[in-house]
């Protein structure tokens, strides 16, 4: 089986009849949608609910016959999964290069057990050494957030389809990648950084909120709890 198949499978583990769930977005977490089905259609689960974190994941889910719902008739919900780009020693994540982190990132949000699913590959020593940080941007002055972006020691440039126009997330927003050389020094502070700027709708750093990562490699499967 596919490592992240595994850890999809594992993730199923933590699912019980009347769960309230977020379905994330991206390759491992549609194994986890796919497994889902499969469980409600062989009647292994029941009264189960799900909020997905993009339209993609909304589609797949209604093929599967999987109830979905809107965040806005949960309370709470029981436990979201969710895959990452990358996971460091403190279960610190990026996340949004499957084009949905502000839907992820407000799910996830939601629940107070946030189960993440990846393969070994995605462990990092420190955020931002393997791959760019997604930032979701607003279309008004998108040159000029970029531009601004770039002065946060990083290389930052818009997200562009193969055709060459601006890709965009479901929220109608623009996207901006930003690689940092040696990996980025304190997540924390540039969160900040992120959060205050205007233009700037959301950024990929995950970061204290991941509750179980579920790690799928060739010696096993292996789970790591945030310690909180």
């Amino acid at each position: 089986m596919d490592l992240k198949a595994q850890a999809a499978a594992a993730a199923l583990e933590y699912i019980q009849n009347g769960m309230a769930i977020g379905l994330g977005t991206g390759s491992t977490t549609s194994y986890f949608v796919d497994l889902l089905g499969e469980k409600l259609k062989q009647g292994e689960l029941k009264d189960i609910c799900g909020v997905p974190t993009s339209e993609k994941t909304a589609s797949r889910a209604r093929a599967l016959k999987i109830p979905l719902v809107s965040l806005d008739d949960v309370s709470e919900l029981d436990v979201v999964v969710d895959g990452a780009d990358e996971v460091d020693p403190q279960l610190n994540l990026i996340k949004g290069l499957g084009r949905a982190l502000l839907r992820e990132k407000i799910v996830e949000s939601h629940t107070s057990r946030f189960i993440v699913v990846v393969d070994e590959s995605k462990l990092v020593p420190k955020l931002g050494k393997k791959g760019p940080l997604p930032v979701e941007i607003i279309p008004y002055a998108a040159k000029a957030h970029v531009r601004w972006l770039n002065t946060l020691g990083c290389r930052a440039e818009l997200w562009l389809e193969a055709d060459g126009t601006p890709a965009t997330t479901d929220n109608g927003n623009y996207l901006a990648k930003c690689w940092f050389e040696d990996g980025i020094e304190d997540a924390y502070q540039l969160a900040e950084k992120l959060a205050w700027r205007a233009g700037i709708v959301e950024h990929g750093l995950f970061l204290g909120m991941a509750s179980l990562v579920i790690v799928a490699g060739q010696a096993g499967i292996q789970k790591l709890e945030a310690k909180r």
